[in-house]
C-alpha cells in the first residue's frame, strides 16, 4: 500500500525537476550543428562540431558568424576549431549559422565577462583561472533560485507525507 504514495511523490518530483530544464536544453538541433564551450572569452577557440549520422548533413558546412571568420567543415570531417575575435563584445551572445546543403541550423556562442587582457601576445595559461566562465555562466539566478524551491518543495513534501502515513499506521 505504500508504493501509490510513494510513486506520486517520485512522479511529483520528477515534474518539478522537468519545470527547471531550460527551453534551449531540450534536443531541437536535429542536425547535430554544435559550438563548443557555449561560452568562451574574447580570443578564445570554439570547436563547430556537426553530425554526420543518418538525420545529420552528409556535405560541406559553411559556418559563420560576426564574431570570427567564416569556416568550411568538409564533408569527410565532423569538426573544426576557430578563434574568437579578440574584440567581442564581454558578455554579447552572438549567433553562429552552420549551412549545408538545403540545411540551415543555429546555435548561440556567449562571450564570457571578466578581466580583460590587453596584450596582443597570446595568452597562456599556467593553471586554473577562477571566475571566466565557471559553472553559472549563462544561467539566471533567478532561475536557478525557482528550481532550488521546486526541489526543496517536493523533497518536503514527500518527508510530509511519509511522516503522515507512518503516524496513521502506528495508531
Amino acid at each position: 500500500m505504500r508504493a501509490i504514495p510513494v510513486a506520486s511523490v517520485a512522479l511529483l518530483g520528477a515534474a518539478a525537476l522537468s519545470a527547471c530544464v531550460p527551453a534551449g536544453a531540450v534536443g531541437s538541433n536535429t542536425f547535430g550543428f554544435t559550438v563548443s564551450p557555449a561560452t568562451v572569452a574574447p580570443g578564445g577557440e570554439v570547436t563547430l562540431g556537426v553530425g554526420r549520422t543518418a538525420a545529420g548533413c552528409h556535405g560541406r558546412v559553411t559556418v559563420t558568424s560576426p564574431v570570427f571568420d567564416t569556416v568550411t567543415i568538409p564533408r569527410h570531417e565532423s569538426s573544426a576549431t576557430v578563434r574568437v575575435d579578440r574584440d567581442a563584445r564581454r558578455g554579447a551572445v552572438y549567433r553562429v549559422t552552420f549551412a549545408c546543403r538545403d540545411r540551415t541550423g543555429t546555435a548561440d556562442l556567449t562571450i564570457a565577462g571578466g578581466s580583460h587582457h590587453p596584450s596582443d601576445e597570446p595568452w597562456h595559461s599556467k593553471g586554473v583561472h577562477a571566475g571566466e566562465g565557471g559553472s553559472v555562466a549563462g544561467f539566471d539566478l533567478k532561475q536557478i533560485g525557482l528550481g532550488a524551491a521546486l526541489v526543496a518543495g517536493a523533497v518536503g513534501t514527500a518527508y510530509h507525507l511519509m511522516r503522515r502515513r507512518s503516524g496513521e499506521d502506528g495508531a
